[in-house]
């Protein structure tokens, strides 16, 4: 346990992958995958390519873990013996995690927590939790941490190329004419999130080879004048991830690459197979 006595608290959607969680002694509230048989709870009984095999005949629902679930973690974080909470959650803007975990948190005087909506999906929400761990680990406050990082909100930011927007329709993610425009023409989107939390096209091209080089081109140009953290994540496209990721080690100066892995399932049953996709958080 840290001397401040503080517990970093994630969605399963923050995708920060296990090795990383049992290094800082991240606790993690899984999201639900919902499937006719059974509800299974993401990064429990449950990995993306389970649900990549079910693709296209079933696409399942997601849900966000209940009230219940959420104050049965913040009362083991209690057991434990830590008294202050960071609790770092995916957008309110595509997901209704926050708003538990704060309405959760509104009920407890046994513990102080500060719930943070990242305006970010996947590690580009984990990011602030890695961030906020490492922190702690250096010996910073619980009170300096939590300002320091809604001044840092818009430091973190997350790039997605996929091969297809009709997942992001299906799941009411996105416009439906984006996505016929995409379907119709061929075209290859990369997905960010914006200011409000909520996602946008960055830019459309013809074919997969220009898409990645815009992708790297775009997380190249954010980058720019900072030092950089950079996390690669794929959906069923390792290959593709490890080459995204040597092209940023050559264009990139000033960076440190944390990993490359796959997302989560709740992250694949909106984006589908063939996603690549590359997280930033700038002056860490």
């Amino acid at each position: 346990m840290n001397d401040q006595k503080t517990a970093i608290l994630i969605d399963s959607g923050c995708d920060v992958p296990p090795v990383i969680r049992e290094q800082y002694g991240i606790y993690v509230i899984p999201l639900r995958v919902m499937y006719p048989e059974k509800d299974y709870m993401d990064g429990v009984d449950i990995d993306p390519m389970m649900v990549y095999r079910r693709f296209p005949d079933e696409f399942p629902s997601t849900s966000t873990p209940s009230l219940a679930e959420v104050n049965d973690k913040l009362t083991l974080i209690r057991s434990e013996g830590y008294e202050k909470v960071i609790a770092v959650c995916i957008s309110s803007g595509l997901s209704g995690t926050f708003n538990t975990i704060r309405l959760a948190a509104s009920e407890r005087d046994d513990l102080e927590i500060f719930v943070f909506d990242s305006r970010n999906i996947s590690i580009g929400s984990g990011l602030f939790a890695i961030w906020a761990a490492r922190k702690l680990h250096e010996g910073m406050s619980f009170e300096e941490i939590t300002k320091k990082m809604q001044e840092k909100i818009y430091d973190s930011k997350v790039f997605f190329y996929m091969d297809t927007l009709k997942y992001l329709q299906r799941g009411g993610r996105i416009g439906k004419v984006a996505s016929f425009v995409g379907e119709a023409l061929g075209l290859k989107p990369i997905i960010s999130c914006d200011e409000n939390g909520t996602y946008y096209t960055v830019a459309k091209i013809r074919g997969s080879r220009f898409g990645k080089l815009r992708l790297m081109e775009e997380v190249v140009k954010y980058c720019l004048g900072h030092r950089t953290w950079i996390v690669v994540e794929e959906g069923d496209a390792h290959e593709e991830a490890l080459a995204m990721q040597d092209m940023l080690e050559e264009h990139l100066v000033s960076k440190e690459i944390l990993y490359e892995g796959q997302i989560t399932a709740t992250m694949a049953i909106n984006t589908g197979p063939g996603l690549v996709g590359v997280a930033v958080m700038r002056n860490p």
